[in-house]
């Protein structure tokens, strides 16, 4: 049975959304934790990130947020205007924020640049094994899944824990005072722009994707939501782990020529 859900109380509360969203969100706590709590970010807080692993971030990092609108693409194609709430709603959200979306891979190149790893590097550069896994499971989840799925797994997950941590890098005084003061600011924007003080765009998704399901969607579909949404931390957490290992410069060099 599908019941229609109309969120009544603040956006940013879990306890304003069903009760099987509240146990996924739950049930997905320990996942999403170790990607906020990801040794990456100690090590850029503290201001002692050494070159290859921040290159390694950098370009492995890339093809994720190159390609993030044109998984909101293929999410914006599973909608039918006037089928349901839900899609309308998806629809107004999707053409709204590919458009905000535009300029953000700008923003990542200056972030690269002023980190000392130049554009082509990014660009250019071989990414190292596993740290696409990410970029390949959003591409599948929004191809191929449900509306919900993909919104869930997407701009749900990924965006909401990348939210969260780059409001803890941006925050910390010793990773801005390690970047060269001229173009600290542009180097900046990018972690700006996704610190997680105002953002909405998760709860946005999260509503939706409510909006989309009901209140009382079927077991074997909410467990299906809260696989894709694990599997998004765990593809993000895996990605980390894969930067942090070490290659001689020499063959970094040589991959990004």
């Amino acid at each position: 049975m599908k019941t229609d859900f109309e969120r009544t109380g603040p956006m940013n509360e879990v306890s304003s959304y069903p009760q099987w969203a509240q146990d996924i969100i739950a049930e997905c706590e320990p996942a999403r934790r170790r990607v906020r709590d990801h040794v990456m970010w100690d090590m850029m807080i503290e201001g002692r990130i050494d070159r290859t692993t921040m290159r390694n971030f950098m370009v492995g990092t890339w093809s994720l947020i190159e390609r993030f609108p044109s998984f909101m693409a293929l999410n914006l194609l599973k909608t039918q205007y006037g089928r349901s709430r839900g899609d309308d709603m998806a629809r107004r959200w999707l053409v709204r924020n590919i458009r905000v979306e535009q300029n953000h891979a700008e923003y990542w190149l200056d972030w690269a640049d002023g980190a000392g790893v130049p554009r082509v590097e990014v660009l250019k550069g071989r990414a190292p094994s596993g740290t696409q896994t990410a970029t390949e499971w959003c591409h599948e989840v929004s191809g191929r899944d449900s509306l919900a799925a993909g919104m869930l797994a997407t701009n749900y997950a990924i965006e909401g824990v990348t939210g969260e941590w780059a409001q803890k890098v941006y925050d910390s005084v010793a990773y801005a005072d390690s970047l060269p003061l001229a173009g600290r600011k542009p180097t900046l924007r990018w972690l700006q722009l996704h610190a997680a003080y105002d953002d909405t765009h998760p709860w946005e998704a999260l509503e939706i994707a409510c909006t989309l399901m009901g209140n009382q969607p079927a077991p074997e579909d909410v467990e299906h939501l809260r696989e894709c949404i694990e599997r998004s931390y765990l593809s993000l957490h895996y990605g980390l782990e894969r930067c942090l290992v070490q290659q001689p410069m020499e063959e970094v060099e040589e991959q990004a020529a």
